[in-house]
């Protein structure tokens, strides 16, 4: 949280220049445009437990980071009308009038404006742009980001609402349930507490003592009901994307070609049985004896641990969105386990692991911790990482996406400074490094990537340590910085004699929000395209080419221009560069009036959804998952 300690300017950009992202510290270029400010200040005003937060404006970042700086001070045309013209649109644009404090100051002769914003009171939240109304006009602050709310943050600022797996199902009723679920729930509840009073309940009393019945009619199912305990026939009824899929792919990379690839088993079924179902299917699939029984974890033990990756799947399960009508994946490589699940995380990837927990199915979540399938409230992650370590192995890692709603939980099966990792390590013994940085390096061997966030998770620091220890490795060339700002990640530098690996996720709506382009769009105005004959072209079928070179100059049909990317990239993955070309306009230009909302409207896939900005990024459409 941040306490409102009254920052100067330069004390601010400092910190910034430390950090390279912070919560409650946002720089604001000269070029960005009004929306995005009051974006912030929006988010500032909401966020839950910050306090509120500070706004430098005209300050940018830099293209590439130099060694002791990632951002620099931009000339401020007119600070006195700036600041005059943020005064006014925080008294009209919101639903209640917002008033930040501002001042002119100096850092290095060069003049900027500095913006503190409250934190609102929980009675006068969520603020909101009036013309958006709710949920989409409200935004929060999620670890340096803005980012618009959803229907599940509403829940965060009225608490009295009910959950969504409270939410009746029609046309269900308790013949609907499963019994060998209810048998599996008293037994393992019997193992807990032999005396809990529910287990001297019927069926249809201990649905309605777990809160899996309708409050009105107890004889129909709600949401939580029907999930943890109802029949595969219904389930597939009335949620025809309620399943699990376990995907067995060969190598440490995501094939698109899916002959190249093989899919276990596709689960369904009562929440409770399913569970089991998935651990037995990674079990049989993982080298004999690596799985760990609950009981063998030891100090010498190197496996990964069973309880791990229940923790894992559970979280999944109980944790992920049941709006979203889309599968929960587990992906098996040969070198990790992915799970990949509907939902961003109600937490911030800050706050991961700590106590306290926030959970959109509550009721689903309480038989999980009663039946002790999963650890006690705000604790699994905890566990998972203490078991890795345990085990010797890689500590686990998780990528939350609000703007994509998804949530990534991976689990490394590599054990962390192994004979082989120190044999390889012995290369770089000239450079003093800590334990946390070798581990980063072998991250990045088996990955081919990391950024601030991850190496947080992994060397259980704050973002200032890790920021100065990747920047450590980047002036010693183990790493190069890709991306800027937000979206800074790295990959491997010279030093590192294994060649990065691709980047390796299935093409799927996820991760990091774009960033920004501060400069304003421009129409390239030239006369329709002729179309070249270089490859680019040749593989487009001629009914395409001939559509975009009948597009007008300054074409502006929103509708129009975006189908006809779509048909692009249902031929190929094509880079946004190689987009632009084809339509002969700038590539921020495509980029921010197309692709992104592509992206956001899940017409459009990333290649690599796990690094935005990946070097060799490229978008495909749904159809060629």
């Amino acid at each position: 949280m941040a306490e409102h300690i009254n920052y100067t300017a330069e004390e601010l950009f400092e910190i910034l220049n430390d950090t390279d992202e912070c919560p409650w510290i946002e720089a604001k270029g000269v070029g960005d445009n009004v929306n995005s400010i009051m974006e912030t200040i929006c988010a500032y005003s909401n966020e839950p437990g910050l306090g509120g937060g500070y706004i430098l404006m005209s300050i940018s970042a830099y293209d590439l980071p130099t060694d002791t700086n990632f951002y620099k001070i931009d000339k401020m045309p007119n600070p006195d009308k700036l600041q005059s013209d943020i005064a006014t649109q925080c008294t009209s644009m919101f639903n209640i009038p917002v008033r930040p404090t501002m001042s002119i100051e100096k850092i290095s002769g060069k003049t900027v404006l500095k913006i503190w914003i409250d934190e609102l009171s929980a009675k006068q939240k969520p603020l909101y742009f009036k013309k958006k109304g709710l949920p989409s006009g409200a935004f929060r602050r999620i670890g340096s980001t803005d980012q618009r709310c959803t229907d599940d943050d509403m829940h965060v600022f009225y608490q009295d609402t009910d959950s969504y797996d409270q939410t009746p199902v029609k046309g269900t009723s308790i013949a609907d349930v499963d019994e060998n679920a209810l048998k599996r729930y008293r037994v393992l509840r019997e193992k807990v507490n032999p005396a809990a009073e529910e287990l001297t309940y019927n069926d249809s009393e201990l649905l309605e003592s777990l809160g899996c019945v309708n409050k009105q009619n107890p004889n129909e199912l709600n949401i939580a009901g029907l999930l943890l305990f109802g029949s595969s026939k219904v389930q597939r009824s009335t949620f025809p994307m309620l399943r699990a899929d376990y995907i067995r792919v060969p190598g440490n990379v995501w094939v698109q070609n899916p002959d190249d690839r093989f899919t276990t088993i596709d689960m369904r079924g009562s929440l409770i049985l399913m569970l089991y179902r998935l651990i037995d299917a990674i079990n049989a699939d993982l080298p004999k004896g690596f799985l760990l029984p609950e009981d063998d974890v030891q100090a010498t033990a190197t496996g990964l641990p069973i309880k791990a990756l229940r923790e894992a799947i559970v979280n999944a399960l109980m944790h992920r969105s049941y709006y979203e009508h889309r599968p929960t994946q587990i992906i098996r490589y040969d070198n990790r386990i992915e799970i990949i699940n509907p939902g961003f995380s109600l937490k911030s990837e800050e706050k991961l692991g700590s106590p306290g927990s926030e959970t959109r199915n509550p009721f689903i979540a309480a038989v999980f911790h009663d039946t002790n399938l999963a650890e006690t409230k705000g604790s699994g992650i905890r566990a998972m990482r203490r078991l890795m370590e345990k085990a010797h192995l890689a500590p686990p890692t998780f990528e939350s996406n609000r703007e994509n709603n998804e949530f990534v939980a991976r689990l490394l099966l590599h054990h962390f400074l192994d004979a082989n990792d120190l044999e390889w390590l012995k290369q770089f013994e000239s450079i003093s490094l800590t334990d946390s940085q070798k581990q980063a390096l072998i991250f990045v061997r088996e990955v081919g990537a990391i950024d601030n966030t991850t190496y947080r998770q992994m060397a259980n620091c704050d973002t200032l340590k890790a920021s100065n220890d990747l920047r450590i490795l980047r002036n010693n060339n183990f790493l190069k910085v890709k991306g800027k700002g937000k979206s800074t990640y790295y990959i491997p530098g010279d030093k590192l004699s294994t060649p990065a690996q691709e980047i390796s996720t299935p093409p799927r709506e996820i991760s990091t929000q774009p960033q920004e382009i501060s400069t304003q769009p421009q129409e390239i105005s030239t006369q329709p395209q002729e179309i070249s004959t270089q490859p680019l072209y040749t593989e487009l079928p001629s009914e395409v080419l001939e559509e975009i070179s009948s597009l007008r100059k300054k074409e502006h049909n929103f509708e129009k221009v975006s189908n006809l990317i779509l048909k692009v990239c249902s031929v190929k993955s094509m880079t946004s560069d190689e987009i632009a070309q084809i339509f002969n306009k700038r590539e921020d230009y495509m980029r921010r009036k197309y692709l992104k909302k592509l992206i956001a409207e899940k017409k459009l896939n990333y290649l690599y959804p796990e690094m935005i900005n990946h070097p060799e990024q490229a978008y495909l459409t749904n159809n060629r998952k």
